[in-house]
C-alpha cells in the first residue's frame, strides 16, 4: 500500500464530522465503514465494492446539486488524472464546505497537487497546510474561508459538447472519461477493419454489445436501427451519459446503456461483441483488465459469436485468450495496434467437468 494510502485510510478511519470522500479512479482500502462518511464517485466497480463493504456510497458523474450548501466539515479527495474533474470538484467544495471547514486533497507531485492545492487556497480564500508524505506524495489541508475566492476554470465539466467530428458524424462528450475530446486511434482502426474481420458488411445485424463503450464511437460505426439490439456498456459515469447522447442524437433509441463493471450486469446471449479495453487501472497499469474482458467476451457470447478486440501492440491478448477461447486470429498488427478476432468461446465449467 503506498503512502497516499495509507494517509487516506487514516483520515477516513479518523473522520468524525459530516464528511464527504470524492472517490475517482481505483482504491485500496481497509477501513471499516464510516458513517460520518458520505461517499460520491464515478467509477461503478469502486461504489459497488465500497457499497458492498457497508459505506454510504452513490454513484454518479459527480452530480453533488443535491447536497445542501455548507454542508460539510471537510471533504478527502484523491486527485483525479483529469484537471477539469479535479478544479470542478475544487470549486464545488467552495460551495460545500462550512466556514472554517477543510478540503484535503492528496496525490503525487507529477499530478500536480502543489498546483491544485494553491488554486483550492485561492477558490477556498483560507489556509493551506502541506505535508509531504514520502518522495513525491503530498496531502495537502485548505480551510474554507468565510469569503469565496476565485475558482479554476473547469471546461463546463458538467456539459456535453461537440468535440470530434468524421465523415459520418459529430460527437459530443465531456471531461470525465478517457480520450474524452478525441476519436481514439485504436477504435477508428478497428472500425476501419471490422468489415474484413467479420467477412461481412457494416452495420452489423444480430445482438451487438459495445463492451467499454466510451462515448459510442465503436457502436455508432458498426451498428444502425437494423441491428437486432445494441447494447453499450461502461463503468464511468460520464462515459454512460455522453454515450446515450450520441446514440439518441443518431436515431439509436433502442440501443441500450448499461452501467456494469467489464459487463457483469449483462446477460450472455450477443452475436458479436466489439471492445477497445482499457489497461489502465487509475493511476498505475493493470494487466488483470484485459483478463475481466475477455473472460467477459467468453461468457457474453453465444456458442457461434465473435470477438473483436483492439489493443495496444504490448498487451498479450491472444496469450490471454488461450482456454478461454478455440479460435484466436490475430487480423492486423500495425506495430503500435493489434486487431484480434476470437471464436469458439470456450464452457469453462464443462471443460472442467469433463
Amino acid at each position: 500500500m503506498d503512502q497516499l494510502t495509507t494517509e487516506l485510510n487514516r483520515l477516513l478511519r479518523n473522520a468524525s464530522g459530516t464528511t464527504l470522500w470524492l472517490v475517482d479512479e481505483n482504491i485500496q482500502l481497509d477501513v471499516p465503514a464510516n458513517p460520518c462518511v458520505q461517499v460520491v464517485g464515478n467509477r461503478l466497480d469502486v461504489i459497488e465494492r465500497l457499497q458492498q463493504r457497508g459505506w454510504q456510497a452513490s454513484f454518479s458523474d459527480f452530480d453533488l446539486s443535491a447536497a445542501q450548501d455548507a454542508s460539510f466539515e471537510l471533504i478527502l479527495y484523491r486527485v483525479s488524472k483529469e484537471k477539469p474533474v479535479v478544479h470542478y470538484l475544487i470549486g464545488e467544495a467552495q460551495r460545500l464546505l462550512r466556514s472554517g471547514g477543510t478540503l484535503i486533497l492528496l496525490g503525487d507531485k507529477g499530478e500536480g497537487i502543489r498546483t491544485y492545492a494553491k488554486k483550492a487556497e485561492a477558490c477556498l480564500a483560507g489556509g493551506r497546510q502541506e505535508q509531504k508524505l514520502g518522495k513525491d506524495s503530498w496531502c495537502a489541508e485548505i480551510s474554507r474561508g468565510q469569503a469565496a475566492g476565485d475558482c479554476p476554470e473547469h471546461q463546463d465539466y458538467t456539459q456535453l459538447r461537440p468535440v470530434c467530428e468524421d465523415a459520418q458524424r459529430q460527437y459530443w462528450s465531456k471531461p470525465g472519461l478517457f480520450g474524452w475530446n478525441k476519436i481514439d486511434r485504436g477504435s477508428a482502426l478497428l472500425i476501419e477493419h471490422l468489415s474484413d474481420m467479420l467477412d461481412t458488411e457494416l452495420p452489423l445485424q444480430g445482438s451487438v454489445l459495445d463492451l467499454g463503450c466510451g462515448f459510442g464511437y465503436l457502436a455508432l460505426n458498426a451498428a444502425d436501427t437494423s441491428t437486432a439490439r445494441l447494447v453499450c456498456s461502461d463503468n464511468n459515469a460520464a462515459a454512460l451519459r455522453a454515450c446515450r447522447y450520441n446514440l439518441d442524437k443518431a436515431g439509436l433509441e433502442r440501443a441500450e446503456v448499461v452501467a456494469a463493471n467489464a459487463g457483469d450486469r449483462l446477460q450472455p446471449g450477443f452475436d458479436l461483441l466489439i471492445c477497445n479495453p482499457p489497461f489502465h487501472s487509475g493511476f498505475s497499469v493493470d494487466g488483470d483488465l484485459t483478463d475481466r474482458f475477455l473472460e467477459a467476451a467468453r461468457r457474453l457470447l453465444t456458442g457461434n459469436g465473435t470477438a473483436c478486440f483492439v489493443v495496444n501492440q504490448h498487451i498479450p491478448l491472444e496469450r490471454k485468450a488461450a482456454g478461454l477461447f478455440a479460435d484466436i486470429h490475430t487480423h492486423l498488427d500495425s506495430g503500435q495496434f493489434k486487431l484480434v478476432r476470437l471464436r469458439q468461446p470456450i464452457n469453462i465449467q464443462s471443460q472442467g467437468r469433463s
